[in-house]
């Protein structure tokens, strides 16, 4: 795994600010929305940041999910209000708002004198290009699990950029 320079080290967010003041763990990579909550700006002088220009070091997913069920057996009223709390006009309002999360995260971490590295689109693109091994080994490994990895990673970048245009042109909820 070090292929850029680092080992990851998967763990869940409450356990980073144990992890870094420990020096079990040398930084990690967070969204800004989270970092006043786990307190990484008091632990850490040093972020580093990708230009939008360039766009973003990762996508990640979050899935609200109920079991169907359950669901089924709610009555008409309560199954109205998820109904109407859900999909994707929600799914968008809910990425905007931990956007907006990231202001307050970053401006956490500038208030407090840290130094904030700004990752260039050229360099992000160097990155991507060094990074092609990690993907190449990811697609090797679904194969022989049997999947078909080179599709899993296509339809991956197809829905991320599908949604992130969907995102992009979804009206504002209030």
């Amino acid at each position: 795994m070090g292929t850029l320079g680092a080992i990851p080290v998967g763990m869940p967010l409450p356990g980073i600010p144990d992890a870094l003041s420990k020096g079990t763990i040398q930084g990690a990579v967070i969204p800004w929305e989270v970092v006043p909550s786990v307190k990484v700006h008091e632990l850490t002088k040093y972020h580093a940041e990708f230009d939008p220009s360039g766009g973003c070091l990762y996508t990640t997913t979050f899935v609200m999910a109920m079991n169907k069920a359950k669901y089924n057996a709610l009555p008409p009223d309560l199954k109205k209000i998820i109904d109407n709390n859900s999909g994707i006009e929600t799914s968008g309002w809910l990425g905007k708002v931990q956007q907006e999360g990231d202001v307050s995260g970053r401006k956490s971490a500038a208030d407090r004198g840290n130094n904030i590295f700004t990752v260039s689109a050229q360099e992000a693109q160097e990155f991507r290009r060094k990074s092609r091994s990690i993907e190449v080994e990811w697609v090797e490994d679904m194969n022989k699990r049997g999947y078909d990895g080179r599709k899993l990673l296509d339809t991956a970048r197809a829905l991320i950029e599908k949604h992130t245009l969907a995102q992009k042109k979804a009206p504002a909820k209030k």
